[in-house]
């Protein structure tokens, strides 16, 4: 399955020219939707292996499991949480952001994640509905 996803993800990281895009499955027996798939701007550094952020108390990763967009052109300046601000600066940077849930008969199966490293940007209603088209797309490969 991983050659068929894959190529989706990084299709998406192209298209909108960010700097990393994962998928994340909710796993029976694993750590809330580890990152399992991904693809990455060159220099840009994985996460599949990090394991210490608590996804289930992170407030993008709440607002998602409802089955929401999350949308930040700002990421600094979404929430005051702290462990937030701490995700961020472990993620590299993390700046902007398009959270989008994987629906699979009306559960969220999945999250793919597109970030932006470095600076702020703003998204495009044209890349937001790329992300939301991009997530369908996998709910069919899941």
């Amino acid at each position: 399955m991983s050659d068929r996803i894959e190529p989706v993800l990084e299709r998406l990281r192209s298209q909108l020219g960010a700097s990393r895009v994962t998928l994340r499955q909710n796993l029976p027996g694993e750590q809330a939707f580890p990152v399992t798939h991904e693809a990455l701007a060159p220099g840009v550094e994985s996460l599949r292996e990090e394991r210490t952020v608590d996804l289930r108390t992170q407030p993008v990763a709440v607002e998602v499991a409802s089955g929401r967009q999350v949308v930040h052109d700002d990421s600094a300046s979404a929430y005051d949480d702290p462990a937030y601000h701490r995700m961020r600066s472990l993620y590299g940077g993390l700046a902007a952001q398009i959270v989008t849930p994987v629906l699979v008969d009306g559960r969220v199966s999945a999250i793919v994640s597109v970030h932006q490293l470095g600076a702020p940007r703003r998204w495009l209603p044209s890349e937001i509905e790329t992300c939301s088209s991009t997530a369908a797309a996998l709910a069919e490969l899941l």
